[in-house]
Parts: structure tokens; C-alpha cells; sequence
């Protein structure tokens, strides 16, 4: 298996309100969603999808027992204010704020804010990781 990520799926107990929430926000859909089932949106290199619950579990071959499922995503911004602007946006759009934006142990600034499905997103700014002009991040 080589080394890289191409898919992220949320399971969403509403898809068009999980649509509407990422639309909050910025995001649109890839045409090659497929209304009422499915939308995918194209994140530099990869993928970003949303799906139903029930079936991503299903399709996953797991128990879907509720809650949070031990992952959390993280989108990486220019500046610790832009941190503070997209929590802001999502906030707006019906998030809610786990962590406001606040300097960490790590040298960055970072605040989490979750999905109207309980999704958490790390909204972070690592000056050891600077973003490349198309977005992407580097280890360096």
C-alpha cells in the first residue's frame, strides 16, 4: 500500500443539510455528486465526501454505535487570524465551537469547531508547516 490518503467520507444523517453547512462555508459540491445520495468535493490532491450514516457504516462493514468515530479532521490556515475567520464561518453556519482559536503548546494557534453531524475539525495554524500557494502542506 503506497503512502497517501485520497478519501474522506463523513457519514451525515442529513445530506442536504450537511450540503447546506460546507455550502456555509465555502465548499461546493463536484459535479459528479450524485443528488440525494452523495456529494464529493475536490480538496487539492484528494477527495472530500459527504454520504449517509447507515450506509457508510454499512459499506464500511462496522457497527454504527453513535458518536464520535476517533478521527478528527484538520484544515490547515495561512495565519492565526484566518483561524479565528473560519471558526467565525462556522459558527455562523451552525457549528458548534469546541476550542476557540488560542495559541498552543506547539507554537501554532488552532481552535476546533464540529459539524452539524458531530464531525470535529481542527482549524489550525503550524508556522513549522507552511502552506504552499495552491494550499498544500508540507512536513518539511
Amino acid at each position: 500500500m503506497e503512502q497517501r490518503l485520497t478519501v474522506v467520507t463523513l457519514g451525515t444523517t442529513d445530506l442536504e443539510r450537511a450540503i447546506a453547512f460546507y455550502r456555509a462555508l465555502g465548499w461546493e459540491p463536484h459535479p459528479s455528486s450524485v443528488e440525494g445520495d452523495v456529494a464529493f468535493y475536490q480538496v487539492g490532491g484528494s477527495v472530500f465526501a459527504l454520504w449517509s450514516r447507515a450506509e457508510l457504516a454499512a459499506d464500511s462493514c462496522v457497527d454504527d454505535a453513535g458518536g464520535w468515530g476517533g478521527i478528527t479532521l484538520a484544515h490547515n490556515v495561512r495565519s492565526p487570524e484566518d483561524v479565528d475567520v473560519v471558526l467565525e464561518a462556522a459558527s455562523q453556519a451552525g457549528a458548534q465551537i469546541g476550542r476557540a482559536g488560542a495559541p498552543t503548546p506547539w507554537g501554532g494557534y488552532s481552535g476546533v469547531f464540529i459539524d452539524l453531524d458531530g464531525h470535529p475539525w481542527e482549524i489550525a495554524h503550524n508556522p513549522s508547516w507552511p502552506l504552499a500557494a495552491d494550499g498544500s502542506v508540507s512536513l518539511g
